[in-house]
């Protein structure tokens, strides 16, 4: 059986006290979709746009 994961993927920047990166893979879809398939197969389906204010 699989999962299905609905939600977010983003490119995030991220700074720490230890270090920065940028453009590194984000959202809770991939997190999510991470966790998860390391118990099951799973299929991603995310946004793709932009934000506009």
């Amino acid at each position: 059986m699989s999962i299905l994961v609905v939600g977010s993927v983003a490119l995030d920047d991220v700074e720490t006290p230890h270090g920065s990166v940028k453009n590194s893979l984000g959202g809770s879809a991939l997190y999510f979709g991470a966790a998860a398939g390391i118990f099951t197969p799973v299929n991603l389906v995310g946004v793709v746009g932009r934000i506009s204010i």
